[in-house]
């Protein structure tokens, strides 16, 4: 996956003219210039949880007949002309094997469901925004099919929010015919992108505290790490130019390969300190120890310095980064036929690379030829792809790459269109840009709502027409420790959920904290999850003891019962404590009620 830069995307928007606040004020140099000691600055924050289903990746089938696009010029020129531009990232590998080429090839997916399209690599969000009101505005002065910027792009889900919030307020002066809409889905990072720091972060997440981090800040990696954050009750610094001992900090990186270089590289600078938001007066000289990144940015840093470790990924977060597709409204309503044929394709070609090694291998080699990245060429792309361990320069085992093709059942899933199942999109859409809006409001003062940013009809048209999706029905595999790999936490988090008193029954205010307990659990769907119960010392221990059992299995049973899909049996573990591991003081009412708690603790799998 290639540079996704928000930096890059505020900046169009204040050439538009809709822009909130000063691009300067978000580098650095306005409010966060001529900082003097005592003074307030932003503080550093606790990171709210961010709340994700879980992923479910339906069975596919394995003995696929697969027929290979054939090399050369486009199969089927006597087709309009569709564009679409994207990123190079590998969850697109269907996608390049419905195309077999630049252009539609003869034989291929595309041709075959009546579709000419032409894909171009596009890594600037910016660019990607100017492709389509170009588009949109062509569209307006009465051309039905633009020869101007492209019909479609394709970013990563979880930025999408930010995304079609700027695009759509450029299109607004066109009309709301004219509004950019999500109506796809590609395939999933699933390892691909990571937070990467030392390997005693991993152990002790609190240890981070006061660690510098290099990445495009906004952009998808930096959104693992705030999950991360959340999840262990840790706390991030969002200014830029000072350094608090008590979070994370920040380190700006123009792209993703900068943010690794800035490791490999050992940058450093001088920070002013703050503490509980104000200046101390005191500098600190601070040197990159992590980073968020992504192939081959997670490669370069193994290759040439080493000496970090995956944190946490799009592997435990795995319904988090989807590659979705965008497109304008009033072109695809009036051209469903394209857009169907289109998104078969896709996921007929996500479906073939899944089944088929040779189709695998047909388009990687279709990815190095657009992509042209260097020293990439087809087994890169391939190897990466389906992820792999690899020993760094010094010598530690490191997991690299990781992505995952969509078929139409995994495309279903992704929008919530089967029995049981969430609308993981439109989790990802809300919950990642409510995470920009929280911490930097004066860019980013609101979303657009997700009913007026998404459109599943053109889903909803393949499954009216009995499309077979050569899939059972969806089922999640629980992962499970053996002999030859480990467990390992990626978040511990104590939830206070109202009970009635002396029961394991749920108090009526308990229902906000079971759903955000619910959308926190599911976005780590390649994990497994304790619940351990806890009360304060009130009454008798051993009534304690059963009775912390009693409500941890009523949140089991909770999630169990209402979610299915999500959680399978022998996903949840319960545990019993009791009074027996109280965190405050039993002597006050305020130390009792915090004793009286469940702590959740995700497990990943080696």
């Amino acid at each position: 996956m290639r540079v996704k830069p928000l930096g890059k995307l505020i900046i169009l928007l204040v050439v538009l003219g809709i822009a909130v606040g000063g691009f300067r004020i978000w580098k650095g140099s306005g409010a966060f210039s001529g900082l003097m000691p005592g003074s307030t600055e932003a503080n550093s924050v606790d990171v709210k949880k961010i709340d994700l289903p879980t992923m479910v990746d339906p069975a596919t089938g394995s003995s696929m007949s697969v027929s290979l696009p054939q090399n050369g010029s486009a199969g089927c020129s006597d087709k309009p002309e569709v564009r679409m531009l994207g990123y190079a990232w590998n969850a697109q590998m269907g996608l390049m094997f419905s195309i077999g080429g630049p252009q539609a090839t003869q034989g291929s997916l595309m041709c075959q469901n009546g579709v000419n399209l032409k894909w171009s690599r596009q890594d600037d969000n910016g660019k990607l925004t100017d492709a389509l009101v170009a588009f949109a505005t062509d569209l307006s002065q009465g051309n039905s099919n633009p020869d101007k910027g492209a019909h479609f792009v394709t970013i990563m889900g979880d930025g999408s929010a930010t995304f079609l919030k700027g695009l759509n307020d450029a299109l607004k002066k066109l009309g709301p015919d004219y509004r950019a809409k999500v109506v796809g889905s590609i395939g999933y990072s699933r390892g691909e992108d990571k937070f990467l720091g030392p390997a005693s972060w991993k152990i002790d997440p609190t240890s981070s505290r006061g660690g510098v981090v290099a990445g495009v800040i906004r952009d998808g990696d930096w959104n693992i790490t705030q999950k991360w954050l959340g999840d262990n009750s840790l706390k991030t610094n969002p200014n830029e130019k000072t350094w608090d001992p008590d979070a994370l900090n920040w380190i700006n990186a123009d792209d993703y390969l900068d943010a690794a270089k800035k490791y490999i590289t050992g940058y450093s600078e001088d920070r002013k300190v703050v503490k509980d938001g104000k200046l101390t007066g005191e500098t600190k000289h601070v040197t990159v120890d992590g980073v968020v990144t992504w192939t081959p940015g997670d490669v370069n840093i193994a290759t040439q310095k080493g000496g970090i470790v995956p944190i946490v990924s799009t592997k435990e977060y795995a319904s988090q980064m989807p590659c979705v597709v965008i497109g304008i409204d009033k072109w695809m309503k009036t051209h469903r036929d394209i857009v169907d044929g289109m998104l078969l394709a896709i996921a007929e070609g996500g479906e073939a690379v899944k089944a088929s090694d040779a189709a695998l291998k047909k388009a990687s080699e279709v990815s190095a030829q657009l992509y042209n990245e260097k020293d990439a060429d087809a087994s890169y792309w391939m190897k990466y792809y389906k992820g792999m361990d690899q020993r760094d320069k010094t010598g530690v085992t490191v997991s690299l790459g990781g992505s995952k093709a969509s078929s139409l059942s995994d495309s279903f899933v992704s929008f919530g269109m089967v029995s049981g199942g969430a609308n993981l999109f439109g989790a990802t859409y809300q919950l990642f840009g409510n995470l920009v809006v929280e911490q930097y409001h004066n860019l980013v003062p609101s979303i657009d709502p997700l009913d007026q940013v998404l459109d599943t009809s053109y889903y909803r048209d393949l499954q009216k027409k009995n499309v077979d999706t050569t899939a059972a029905s969806p089922t999640m595999k629980v992962p499970t420790a053996t002999e030859a790999t480990k467990s390992y936490v990626v978040s511990k988090k104590t939830w206070h959920i109202p009970f009635d008193s002396g029961r394991a029954s749920f108090s009526p205010a308990a229902n906000h904290d079971l759903e955000r307990l619910r959308q926190d659990l599911l976005v780590a769907s390649n994990t497994t999850v304790e619940i351990h119960g806890h009360t304060d010392n009130v009454g008798n221990p051993a009534a304690n003891m059963q009775l912390s059992e009693a409500r941890a299995f009523a949140v089991k049973a909770w999630l169990e019962k209402n979610f299915p899909l999500n959680f399978p049996a022998g996903r949840i573990k319960v545990f019993s404590h009791g009074q027996e591991q109280p965190l405050e003081p039993n002597s006050t009412g305020a130390g009792r009620a915090a004793n009286r708690r469940v702590e959740v603790i995700i497990q990943g799998i080696k």
